[in-house]
C-alpha cells in the first residue's frame, strides 16, 4: 500500500475523511469567564468598550499553568503571556518600517573597537512602587544575567560576551565586553522575542531569579515602569489594568492607553476562539487556520486581520517552520537521514492541503525579509547543490540504501538490526495541526514509521530535548542573519525556557567560529557579514541539522467591535510580530469605537 500510493496527489478531504486532520487537534475547555473574584478583591468595573479582551496560546489544557510567575526570568515563565507588556526595554524596534524606537535609554554608543557601550537612560521614570529607575537598575540586570549564564534566558548571551558592567552616573551604564561587540544593544533591544528585560534592582536583589515569582497584589507585584499591573491572576484568566499615571505619557513618547482593562483568557481551542470572536466575546486571538477565516468573516464581518478579509489573512512572521530531528538520537544525528527525510516531503502538498494553498515553501532558516534577502540570494549557489525543498523520493531511497537500510514486508525502512525508522513528530498550536497530519502522511508513503501527536506538554519537553521529531519555528534573524545563525551554536543547547536556542541539539566546531566571527563583525558590513553567511551555510546546508518546510504566516483575528487601529498593511505601526514584547505598542494605539 505504502509503495502504491507513494506518489498519490491527496487533499484536505482525505484526511478529514480518515479523521487524522482533527483528531486530538481541539480539546474540550470550560466556557469564557468575565471577571469574577471574591467580593474583597473584586477589580473595579471597567467598561466592555474599555476592555480588551484576548485569548491566547501560552496555556495548557484550557488553564494558565503560569498564573503566578510574573517574573520573566523564572523557570516556566512565558513573556507572552502577559509579563512582556509589564518589562519595558532600553529600546523597540520595527521590523515592518525599520525602525529604532528609544525608550529607558535616551542614547547609547559605542567606542571605536566596539568593546565598550555606553548607554545613558532617562531621567523622570519611576517604578510603580515609587522608587526611582536608574542605569543601576540596567547594571544589575547585565550583571546577574553573566552571573546566571544558562540558568536563565539570556544569560548564555551576556556571559559568553561581557566582561562586565558598571554605572557611572545615576544615567549611565558603561558595557565593556571581551571581544568587539556592535550588535548587544541590538540584541537588548526588544523585536519579536528577542530583548533583554530590564528589572527593578531593589526587589530582585537575593531573590533567586530561577524561582521568585514577583507576583503578589498585595504589595502591587510586578513593579513596574509600564502603564499596567496585574490586579488578578488565577488559571482562568489574567486581569491587567491601566495605572492612573505612565512616564511614557508625561515625556510625549506615547498617549496614555486608552486600553483600561486587559482580560487575557487561555486558549481553549480554535473552534472555542471562533465562536467567541463571532459572538464579540473576544477582540484579539491567536494565529487561526486559513479555512478558519472565511467563516468567521461571514458571520462576524468586524473581524479583520492583518490582511484585511483576504488571504493569506496575516503576515509572513520572522518564524519559518522546520520539522525538527533531535541530532543527539540515533538514527537522526546522520545527516543523510536527515537528507531522506527531507527528499520525502513535498512541501507543496504541505501548503495546499494544510494551508488550503495560504502559505509558501521556506528554503532557509530565514524569514524572506528586505534586509535578509541579500543574504538568502548569497546563497543560490549552495541550494542549486543541496536544494533542501527538492521532492524526490528516489534520492531519499539512495541515501538509506547506502547506509544499509532497506524495507521490510510492510514496505518501512528498517536497519541491519530490523530497526525501523521511527519518528514520532509533536506540534503545537495552529502550525501543529496544519502540517503535522499531512507531513506525517508524506512519509508513511515513503516507508517512514511516522506519527503525529499535540502534546500538552510540548513546550517542556522541546525545550528539554525530550522528542524524537517536532515542528517548531525558528526565531532568530529580523534584519541581520547572526541571530538565526546563532539558533545552532554549541553553546545555546538546552537553555532553559530561553530564545535563541540550539533546540536541534547540533554541533559543529567550525560553524560556531565562524558565528564568532559574525558576531563581532560590524552590523553596517555587508560585504563580511555576506561572505561569512555563506561560509556558515556551506556547512549548515550539507548539514541539514534541522528540515526547512514552510513559512509561518500570524493569521491573527482581530475584532473591530469595540477596538479601531489595529495593525494591518495599511497600518503597520508595530513590530510585526505585536503578540510578542511589542504588544505594548499595539495597546497605546488602540482606539475605542464609542
Amino acid at each position: 500500500m505504502v509503495q502504491r500510493d507513494r506518489h498519490r496527489r491527496f487533499s484536505r478531504r482525505d484526511f478529514i475523511r480518515t479523521g487524522t486532520l482533527a483528531a486530538g487537534a481541539l480539546a474540550a475547555a470550560p466556557a469564557l469567564i468575565a471577571t469574577t473574584q471574591p467580593a474583597a478583591a473584586q477589580p473595579r468595573s471597567v467598561a466592555r468598550n474599555r476592555t480588551l479582551t484576548l485569548v491566547w496560546t501560552g496555556s495548557r489544557e484550557g488553564r494558565w499553568i503560569d498564573y503566578e510567575l510574573w517574573n520573566p526570568y523564572a523557570i516556566g515563565s512565558n513573556h507572552q503571556n502577559g509579563p512582556g507588556i509589564l518589562y519595558e526595554p532600553l529600546a523597540y524596534y520595527s521590523a515592518f518600517a525599520d525602525k529604532e524606537y528609544l525608550w529607558l535609554a535616551e542614547s547609547y554608543k559605542y567606542s571605536p573597537d566596539f568593546k565598550e557601550l555606553t548607554i545613558r537612560t532617562r531621567s523622570g521614570i519611576k517604578w510603580s512602587d515609587g522608587t526611582p529607575f536608574s542605569a543601576e537598575d540596567v547594571t544589575y540586570t547585565l550583571n546577574s544575567l553573566k552571573e546566571l549564564g544558562p540558568k536563565v534566558r539570556w544569560g548564555v548571551d551576556v556571559q559568553q560576551f561581557m566582561q562586565e558592567a558598571k554605572t557611572t552616573s545615576p544615567n549611565t551604564v558603561v558595557v565593556k565586553f571581551k571581544v568587539p561587540a556592535p550588535r548587544f544593544f541590538y540584541f537588548m533591544t526588544y523585536k519579536y522575542d528577542i530583548g533583554v528585560y530590564i528589572v527593578p534592582k531593589h526587589i530582585f536583589q537575593g531573590q533567586d531569579w530561577t524561582t521568585f515569582k514577583h507576583f503578589e497584589t498585595a504589595k502591587d507585584w510586578p513593579v513596574t515602569t509600564s502603564p499596567w499591573k496585574v490586579v488578578f491572576s488565577s488559571p482562568q484568566q489574567k486581569v491587567v489594568d491601566r495605572r492612573d499615571e505612565w512616564w511614557a505619557a508625561k515625556a510625549g513618547l506615547a498617549p496614555m492607553p486608552k486600553v483600561e482593562r486587559n482580560v487575557w483568557l487561555p486558549s481553549a481551542g480554535e473552534q472555542q476562539l471562533a465562536q467567541a470572536l463571532i459572538s464579540n466575546q473576544v477582540d484579539f486571538g491567536p494565529s487561526m487556520q486559513p479555512a478558519t477565516h472565511p467563516t468567521v468573516f461571514r458571520q462576524n464581518p468586524k473581524i479583520v486581520t492583518h490582511t484585511g478579509q483576504k488571504p493569506p489573512y496575516g503576515y509572513m512572521d520572522w518564524w519559518p517552520i522546520s520539522l525538527y530531528v533531535n541530532n543527539e538520537k540515533p538514527p537522526f544525528n546522520d545527516k543523510d537521514v536527515r537528507w531522506a527525510l527531507s527528499y520525502f516531503i513535498d512541501r507543496q502538498q504541505i501548503i495546499d492541503v494544510g494551508y488550503v494553498g495560504a502559505s509558501q515553501a521556506a528554503p532557509l532558516p530565514l524569514p524572506e525579509y528586505p534586509p535578509l534577502r541579500p543574504y538568502i540570494a548569497s546563497v543560490k549557489d549552495l541550494l542549486a547543490k543541496n536544494n533542501t525543498l527538492e521532492f524526490n523520493p528516489k534520492k531519499g531511497e539512495e541515501l538509506l540504501t547506502r547506509k544499509g537500510w532497506k524495507k521490510d514486508g510492510g514496505g518501512i525502512w528498517t536497519d541491519a538490526q530490523g530497526g525501523k525508522l521511527k519518528l514520532d513528530v509533536i506540534g503545537f498550536g495552529a502550525s501543529g495541526p496544519a502540517i503535522g497530519p499531512v507531513l506525517t502522511e508524506l512519509l508513511k508513503r515513503q516507508g517512514v514509521d511516522a506519527s503525529f501527536s499535540l502534546p500538552p506538554d510540548f513546550d517542556d519537553r522541546f525545550q528539554k530535548g525530550q522528542y524524537t521529531g517536532a515542528l517548531y519555528g525558528l526565531g532568530g534573524s529580523v534584519n541581520d542573519p547572526y541571530h538565526t545563525l546563532r539558533l545552532y551554536q554549541s553553546v545555546s543547547v538546552a537553555v532553559p525556557g530561553a530564545h535563541l536556542v540550539n533546540f536541534a541539539r547540533w554541533k559543529n566546531e567550525a560553524y560556531n567560529k565562524i558565528v564568532d566571527d559574525v558576531f563581532v563583525t560590524d552590523m553596517t558590513n555587508k560585504a563580511r557579514l555576506t561572505e561569512l553567511f555563506h561560509k556558515a551555510m556551506e556547512i549548515w546546508i550539507p548539514e541539514l541539522p534541522d528540515i526547512p518546510l514552510v513559512h509561518n504566516f500570524h493569521r491573527i483575528p482581530m475584532n473591530t467591535t469595540y477596538w479601531t487601529n489595529w495593525p494591518t498593511e495599511q497600518n503597520a505601526y508595530v513590530n510585526g510580530a505585536f503578540w510578542h514584547l511589542t504588544y505594548a505598542m499595539v495597546l497605546w494605539n488602540l482606539q475605542p469605537t464609542q
